[in-house]
């Protein structure tokens, strides 16, 4: 049996400076459904809306190890319980940089830590209508 929160959803953001292209990939040669249109964000179900992918416009070409450019990943774990994960992944002695917050442009609750590659992680609750429950 687990010791730690459930998790309910995972969605993995990718960026690329050419976004319409992207989004024409995946939604015309990949086939995935658009769940929602955030303008500078799309994000497709995979996996029976479980799993998502969100495909944004990055800010700049690949030049750095920051996941918000071109080629770069946060890879986020959605769920119910941010704050419990929060206090799980503390108790495991992880570094975790600032604790969750309210993001009221985005509208979820959430938190940022790295793994030991180095790889963004992120743990959120989507505050809007219109995301997606779990089936």
């Amino acid at each position: 049996m687990p010791t730690h929160p459930a998790l309910d959803q995972q969605v993995t953001f990718l960026y690329a400076q050419d976004a319409a292209s992207c989004w024409e990939f995946y939604e015309k040669i990949i086939g995935l459904p658009l769940v929602q249109d955030q303008q500078r964000v799309r994000i497709y179900a995979v996996a029976g809306g479980r799993s998502f992918l969100g495909i944004c416009m990055a800010g700049a070409p690949r030049a750095s190890a920051n996941p918000r450019v071109e080629g770069g990943v946060c890879f986020t774990f959605v769920t119910p319980d941010v704050d419990g994960w929060y206090a799980h992944l503390q108790a495991q002695g992880a570094a975790i940089p600032k604790p969750p917050e309210h993001s009221s442009q985005w509208r979820i609750y959430h938190f940022f830590l790295h793994d030991p590659a180095g790889n963004l992680l992120e743990f959120q609750r989507f505050e809007r209508p219109d995301w997606p429950a779990p089936p």
